[in-house]
């Protein structure tokens, strides 16, 4: 029996109050690569920091995750506000 894997959907607050999206097996290590290094960070959060944990969800693999992603990443910047939202309440 193989061990579940976690994978997470997250979305970032960016310095300048865009939403960035994306996926990982940890979401606290991730964050923190988007915040301090400029290696392993996306290039857009780099030019954006600090940034913070807005939304996260968990997904069954990676290739889920990487769907549900690309869901999250066709909104209009309207309804993921509505999501964020909707997570932090």
């Amino acid at each position: 029996m193989s061990k579940p894997s976690n994978w997470y959907v997250y979305i970032l607050r960016c310095a300048d109050n865009s939403l960035y999206t994306g996926v990982t097996t940890d979401v606290a290590r991730r964050l923190a690569q988007h915040n301090q290094c400029n290696k392993t960070g996306a290039k857009y959060t780099r030019v954006r920091r600090p940034v913070s944990l807005a939304y996260q969800e968990t997904a069954l693999d990676r290739k889920t995750a990487c769907q549900r992603e690309y869901q999250l990443k066709q909104l209009t910047k309207k309804e993921k506000e509505k999501l964020v939202s909707a997570f932090n309440c």
